[in-house]
């Protein structure tokens, strides 16, 4: 009979694409975890993964498997938590993805739910909108911060927690430091560094640069906000971000920040659950969270 032991040696192969390192993450010995999947494709009668002394990918059945058994899991960790939950104080890991721009956000969240509830503790990870989606449709996560009228997960409930603007931010010591607003097509031709097109910010920008008739030629990209600081820090550079980064900015002795003018409707960020039927504890958790922060 199949075992959620068994899916899970199988989910955590798949996604670590390594039978040495799935073993020590399951905490059983690699023939262990053989014998498990081995057991798992008896049971379902086609081989899931292929192996040659070593993983080599899975196959159309393993393929066809893998949403089906990480959703399983899922179910049977939500079961579980709801069980708990009935009888005790709610505890555990809550699993929190944030796209980059949302990440600001995080602190106040943690620090909302923690307060609420000492028993649990707080893993979060940066991810894509595409990643978050994903995450909590397979279980991965118990919520997501992600734009909520720009690429936003399916069949979900959200929470808006922060409308954002733009934020253009320079040296404080450079040309511009004395600004307090800054025009679209002046910020535009600064030797700008910029998040790279793979990253929602960075086309949800792109898109309002071109409403106004101008393009944006970076002369750096890269794939974190933390980068772009240091290459302003650095000299040489300004960049755009979200205003959600404006706390942290703050009282920085080399960085100046500039409003840039936008008259179109600011972008709302906030926390989004899967709409679940049941909902789950740390799901009902979240959203009642977020909604105190919001005030509703």
């Amino acid at each position: 009979m199949m075992h959620p032991r068994q899916l899970r040696y199988f989910v955590t192969i798949a996604r670590l694409r390594h039978f040495a390192n799935a073993a020590q993450e399951c905490g059983v010995s690699q023939p262990t975890l053989s014998a498990g999947l081995s057991a798992l494709e008896r049971e379902v009668g086609h081989r899931l993964i292929e192996r040659d002394r070593r993983f080599v990918g899975l196959t159309a059945h393993g393929e066809a498997m893998l949403p089906w058994a990480e959703q399983i899991l899922g179910a049977v960790a939500g079961m579980t938590s709801s069980v708990a939950a009935s009888s005790a104080a709610i505890t555990g890991q809550f699993a929190l993805a944030a796209i980059p721009a949302a990440l600001p956000l995080a602190g106040q969240f943690g620090e909302a739910l923690l307060k609420r509830h000492s028993g649990l503790s707080l893993a979060v990870r940066s991810a894509t909108s595409r990643e978050i989606e994903r995450a909590l449709n397979n279980f991965e996560c118990d919520a997501g911060l992600t734009y909520l009228d720009h690429e936003t997960p399916a069949n979900v409930l959200s929470v808006p927690l922060h409308a954002e603007r733009y934020l253009f931010v320079t040296r404080a010591d450079g040309p511009l430091g004395n600004l307090t607003e800054i025009g679209w097509e002046e910020a535009s031709a600064q030797p700008l560094c910029l998040l790279h097109q793979g990253m929602q910010f960075r086309r949800i920008l792109d898109a309002r640069m071109l409403d106004r008739g101008l393009a944006i030629t970076p002369r750096a990209v890269a794939d974190s906000y933390v980068t772009l600081f240091d290459l302003v820090r650095s000299g040489g550079f300004c960049t755009i971000v979200p205003d959600t980064y404006a706390t942290l900015l703050a009282g920085l002795l080399w960085a100046r920040c500039a409003v840039l003018d936008d008259g179109d409707e600011p972008r709302r960020i906030g926390l989004v659950v899967v709409n679940r039927v049941p909902l789950s504890p740390m799901a009902s958790t979240a959203l009642a969270v977020a909604r105190s922060l919001a005030g509703v």
